[in-house]
């Protein structure tokens, strides 16, 4: 696997409205895109830092894994993702066949329009990771 950068950083949060404030206002960045994935049940705004994107996620349903990370964790970190230049799906292979239990055993549609795919954070040294097409 060829991991090109940090892709972006997901952070979990019960509001994009109310969690925009901190990071416009205080830290200065700048939102440049909201959207919903409909099949993640998750809202999503994205800032940039440098070349890394904040990915904000908010629940757009209370069945959405993102409402359950809130609920037992609260918000915070939820996921690294990180940029595969050698295909997404070539990544998931490999690390299957390295031992590492996935989430999905096929690249989806993420948010921006990318191709993703989850590896389980029990296999991940407690980190739940993304791979998104470079």
């Amino acid at each position: 696997m060829k991991i090109s950068h940090i892709e972006h950083l997901g952070i979990a949060v019960p509001s994009i409205e109310e969690a925009l404030p901190y990071y416009e206002n205080v830290l200065g960045l700048k939102c440049y895109n909201i959207e919903t994935v409909e099949d993640q049940k998750v809202r999503t705004a994205f800032l940039k830092v440098g070349d890394t994107k904040i990915e904000l996620l908010e629940p757009t349903s209370p069945e959405s894994t993102i409402a359950k990370f809130l609920e037992n964790k609260g918000p915070g970190v939820h996921h690294i993702a990180y940029a595969v230049s050698d295909g997404v799906a070539n990544a998931l292979a490999e690390c299957e066949e390295k031992g590492i239990r996935l989430i999905d055993k096929a690249p989806r549609n993420g948010a921006e329009g990318l191709s993703i795919a989850f590896l389980h954070p029990k296999s991940t040294q407690g980190v739940l990771t993304e791979l998104c097409e470079d």
